[in-house]
């Protein structure tokens, strides 16, 4: 098995780690980021009939529009496919999509014999990374079908949210906050895949007692992202004896999901209360201990290197 540096150092470096270096690397990413159109002598691009081609069962991307697979299947039909599939060796002589399943589903619409491929050895996790990547950078993925592949890579494959982070090209705070939308009640993922709510509402409602509720009622008045987090304000706030509204906290502003979001974030990681304020294009991050040992762990974290 390897090492975790040898796997930070792999998984970080994404696409070039997995196809090499050089003129065919160059080559591969530009076929299968989309970069640049598929050039006849292309390194490692050959032929395969379709029918020895199979879907990848843990493909993130599980929602394929009816009217785009339609749209491009005629125009391969057309001019034919124009990049080629990403694939790897399987047993039985066959072959997995890698990258590149919404052309290979295409291509069987317009009754395509054979399709061009690049084929790659590739691990499991090395595919499922790939696969991540290349639909993340196009914005391919729902939230919910982006978080559950994020966490997929750090359960199956024993990564940290940093590596994770790293190998998609997100930040560590938009990878925590993804999966945190999973501690969301089905109905309200339903209605984040089904595209009736954003990210944005999502997160706005995750701490509140029944964010399903919130949910139907965001959907219902068409809120949006800053009405569903004033809603959800007004959830978790209770009301003082004769209907007065109660006194905010410090600071007077109200935060935002992702604020919150990073509060909870920061806090996990130190293990101390986290406030943050905004003040225009700054701002100030508080930082509470309780015991002198506290503030001496807090001092070995923020002096550590490496």
């Amino acid at each position: 098995m390897s090492g975790a540096g040898e796997r930070t150092r792999g998984l970080g470096r994404g696409l070039s780690a997995l196809f090499g270096e050089g003129e065919e690397a160059e080559a591969a990413r530009e076929e299968i980021t989309g970069e640049a159109g598929s050039r006849p002598g292309s390194a490692g691009i050959r032929t395969l009939p379709i029918e020895l081609i199979e879907a990848n069962p843990d493909q993130p991307r599980r929602r394929f529009g009816e009217a785009e697979l339609a749209e491009l299947a005629e125009s391969i039909a057309d001019k034919g496919l124009l990049q080629p599939v990403l694939v790897r060796p399987v047993e039985g002589g066959r072959y997995q999509v890698v990258a590149g399943e919404r052309r290979w589903r295409a291509s069987q619409r317009a009754r395509l014999h054979e399709i061009p491929v690049l084929i790659r050895e590739l691990t499991d996790r090395e595919t499922l990374e790939i696969a991540i990547v290349e639909n993340v950078q196009r914005s391919d993925l729902t939230a919910v079908e982006e978080a559950r592949a994020l966490k997929q890579l750090i359960e199956n494959f024993g990564h940290t949210q940093e590596e994770v982070a790293r190998a998609v090209g997100k930040s560590r705070v938009h990878v925590a906050n993804a999966l945190r939308l999973l501690s969301l009640p089905k109905a309200v993922l339903d209605r984040l895949e089904a595209g009736e709510l954003t990210a944005g509402h999502a997160r706005a409602i995750a701490s509140a007692d029944d964010p399903a509720a919130l949910a139907d009622e965001i959907v219902a008045k068409g809120l949006s992202v800053r009405g569903a987090e004033a809603l959800a304000r007004k959830a978790a706030a209770p009301e003082t004896k004769g209907g007065a509204k109660p006194v905010r906290g410090s600071g007077g502003t109200d935060k935002d999901a992702d604020t919150r979001a990073l509060e909870a974030d920061l806090a996990e990681r130190l293990g101390l209360e986290v406030d943050i304020r905004h003040a225009g294009e700054g701002g100030e991050v508080k930082i509470r201990y309780s015991t002198l040992e506290q503030l001496d762990d807090l001092c070995r974290r923020l002096s550590a290197r490496g």
